[in-house]
């Protein structure tokens, strides 16, 4: 399956002191690189929010406008950087994941399998979307139709805005399917208390 990835790495961190997520790390590698890791086989990749520092050849970096304007205004911007550097070659579905699952790999692989059953007729949906065993939907973690996402951009920019948005108001306006993941794909770093929890931990600890 061709796709493109989009990695939200933005965000004040306001419940970890200010640390980045992106930099903490979890069995010897950052959650950032771990992302990225979990994206391979892109055929682009952008990384949006601060400055990430040095990424692996290829990879793209953004950032949204204005800073910290949320996850729906971050999703606008990386759309806007994989259009300008890919052009005509992007590719129809995109990977949307945030830099904060450890174990984000275990979805992205259980996505990609539900759409490959899907075979060369896939259901008339516009993507799918991680949702954990107990039923919590983690919307930062799905496939979506490049051209749908790019539909409901631009109908939220011209309705209220992106500024602030909440990413499920934006995926609302897609027909997505939820896929069930593995337990603890989707768990993700808010606190130092889900750090320890997952066996996260900051850099020199």
């Amino acid at each position: 399956m061709e796709f493109d990835a989009l990695i939200l790495a933005g965000g004040r961190s306001s419940r970890l002191g200010g640390v980045p997520k992106s930099q903490l790390l979890y069995d010897g590698a950052t959650l950032l690189a771990l992302s990225l890791s979990a994206s391979a086989g892109a055929g682009a990749t952008v990384v949006v929010g601060p400055d990430p520092g040095t990424l692996p050849a290829g990879v793209l970096s953004c950032r949204e406008e204005p800073a910290f304007a949320g996850p729906a205004a971050a999703i606008a911007a990386g759309l806007a950087a994989l259009d300008g550097a890919r052009g005509p070659l992007r590719a129809s579905m995109t990977l949307i994941l945030a830099c904060d699952m450890p174990k984000a790999a275990q979805a992205v692989a259980a996505l990609r399998a539900a759409l490959a059953h899907d075979g060369p007729h896939p259901t008339k949906t516009e993507g799918v979307m991680a949702v954990s065993p107990d039923g919590r939907k983690q919307p930062l973690a799905g496939f979506y139709g490049t051209a749908a996402l790019k539909r409901a951009v631009g109908e939220m920019e011209s309705g209220g805005g992106l500024t602030g948005a909440s990413v499920f108001a934006l995926l609302a306006r897609l027909d997505v399917r939820a896929v069930t993941v593995p337990e603890g794909a989707t768990d993700d770093v808010d606190t130092w208390d889900d750090a320890t929890a997952l066996g996260v931990s900051r850099q020199g600890s």
